[in-house]
């Protein structure tokens, strides 16, 4: 069998037209088409034309491919096995019915279209669509439409093949989904390297602020207007820090105070902050299961997730509703943990905040863990706090799940992970000079000029003597010279040439005695593979009173 290449299409059914001495029929100038022929000089035309619809009719019997004919009005004139099995209508079920019956709703003004190409005489090939099956079902198809063609050339109906392409369409998409997941990667990665560096570098200049203005606040008589100034500088510095932590907690590199945690008890605490920051025209309520199991994370950290949803609930809100935070036991079974990728069977506490606001359209909805992705006006939202939660709780071993519908409100779900853990005994705290006074001698690292110096300024102010480095090698070149005894190293992780855990290691083999503090901004990937996740240091930017508080409980006790 031989179908001619011409413009119009080749016609359904054989003709009779002229015939060539060597016995196949000839081209039909009337329509452009070439008509299939199995011809021999030896059996009457008639049989020939037999035989030829015999074998055609076998071929189109055995296809796997959906060939179905049909009208230039799409009603289906024949239906072969193929398109049974495919769309699981029996040939007297469809023939004489129209071929929208197969058709989604949202995919008929695209069947008028193509059917248009084809009564002009046009092919359309490799038409990818969508189909629906008998039971329902809806198969992505690539479908072949071809004109069939009167004796005279005219346009009469149209012969459709069509392959199911379901899986390979399937496999694309979760293949563009993988590939898309994977640049984001990379861009987060990217944006998380980069956020990381201007956190660390901004913590530095943060606790320069912090801790300048409180010094000059003390110089100042109460009644100087100046106070009033550095009361709001100080007041965007501890904005600013906020801020730093939501950039370290989105980057994971904020370095983590892990405590054995009672969340019921920690949604309490928050209680009252929270009453004050939602609004009189919003009405909060809270309740929590008895015997809650204890977790383990940062405090602070949860209670960024707590008052993160919290405010989002309160956008959520404008005319006023209902904000409810719940906390319960949760237990996680085998087929749970299998619909929820990354979440191992166990015992979980889970937080429920809900809100009766706007809630969010499905479009809105896949996109709010985006980093920097916000429905707020320009100006008034970072894009971070949902980014920042979801941080959190992937840091803490947990899963968020969030639920919304257009008018109805939104329900956001924590699962964090229990411990088996007691909450370590809360020793008394000593005198407050006794805390804030010493006279060792401390060692300060510290490759940022104006860090340095204030930090050894709150060191020496309070009866400590000190000693400051640019960094390791002149920390060791001092230390060498320095013939009394050194009590503390206060230094830096990150700084240039040595490091400041390979600092501390080269000068306990100096001086045994020495006791470390480290500082740092977001040295947890430094911390987690070179000194331990025990390891906690002072975290910047500080203030006097936790940079004392700190250095005085090194030196009276563990390292």
């Amino acid at each position: 069998m031989r179908r001619c290449a011409e413009p119009r299409a080749s016609c359904g059914s054989a003709r009779t037209v002229g015939q060539s001495s060597s016995g196949v029929r000839g081209h039909d100038a009337r329509t452009g088409c070439c008509p299939i022929t199995m011809s021999s000089p030896r059996k009457p035309s008639s049989d020939v034309r037999d035989d030829a619809a015999v074998m055609l009719a076998a071929i189109v019997g055995s296809s796997d491919d959906a060939i179905i004919g049909k009208d230039l009005d799409g009603t289906i004139t024949s239906w072969n096995p193929g398109a049974e099995h495919m769309y699981g209508y029996a040939a007297h079920e469809v023939l004489g019915r129209n071929i929208s019956l197969i058709t989604p709703p949202d995919r008929l003004d695209e069947l008028a279209a193509v059917m248009t190409q084809v009564s002009r005489g046009e092919r359309v090939r490799n038409h990818e669509t969508q189909r629906v099956c008998k039971d329902g079902c809806v198969l992505d198809v690539s479908v072949t439409i071809s004109p069939i063609c009167s004796s005279t050339g005219s346009v009469i109906g149209a012969s459709a093949i069509g392959r199911d392409v379901t899986d390979r369409v399937s496999l694309e998409h979760d293949r563009n989904l993988l590939e898309s997941r994977l640049r984001q990667s990379e861009r987060l990665e990217s944006l998380g390297q980069l956020a990381g560096g201007i956190a660390h570098d901004f913590s530095n200049l943060l606790a320069v602020i912090l801790n300048c203005t409180a010094s000059v606040k003390e110089e100042l008589d109460d009644s100087r207007a100046a106070r009033a100034d550095l009361d709001q500088i100080h007041l965007a510095a501890e904005q600013a820090c906020s801020l730093v932590h939501q950039l370290l907690a989105f980057v994971r590199r904020e370095v983590l105070q892990r405590e054995v945690v009672n969340l019921s008890g920690l949604v309490a605490e928050v209680d009252t902050l929270l009453t004050r920051i939602i609004g009189e025209h919003i009405r909060l309520i809270t309740s929590s299961s008895a015997d809650l199991w204890p977790v383990e994370a940062d405090p602070g950290q949860l209670e960024q997730v707590v008052v993160n949803l919290a405010l989002n609930a309160r956008d959520a809100m404008p005319g006023g509703g209902v904000l409810s935070i719940e906390t319960e036991n949760f237990e996680v079974d085998a087929g749970y943990a299998e619909s929820h990728r990354g979440l191992a069977p166990g015992r979980y506490v889970r937080l429920k905040v809900s809100d009766t606001g706007a809630g969010m359209a499905p479009s809105v909805l896949e996109r709010v863990f985006e980093p920097f992705f916000t429905t707020k006006p320009r100006g008034e939202g970072t894009g971070l706090g949902l980014t920042t939660v979801s941080a959190i709780v992937a840091q803490a071993g947990g899963e968020i799940q969030l639920y919304s519908e257009c008018g109805v409100g939104t329900t956001c779900r924590v699962l964090l992970p229990t411990t088996y853990r007691l909450p370590s005994s809360i020793a008394q705290p000593a005198p407050m000079n006794a805390v804030l006074h010493g006279t060792e001698t401390v060692l300060v690292v510290e490759d940022a000029d104006a860090l340095r110096e204030v930090t050894r300024r709150i060191l020496a102010s309070h009866g400590y003597r000190v000693l400051t480095s640019v960094d390791g090698v002149d920390a060791l070149r001092q230390v060498e010279c320095f013939e009394g005894t050194i009590d503390l190293l206060l230094t830096d992780v990150v700084m240039p040439v040595i490091l400041g855990n390979e600092l501390a290691d080269r000068l306990r083999a100096l001086r045994p005695e020495v006791r470390v503090l480290y500082m740092s901004g977001y040295a947890q990937p430094v911390l987690g593979a070179s000194l331990g996740q025990q390891v906690a240091p002072l975290e910047k930017p500080f203030s006097d009173f936790q940079l004392l508080m700190r250095v005085r409980g090194v030196l009276d006790g563990g390292r």
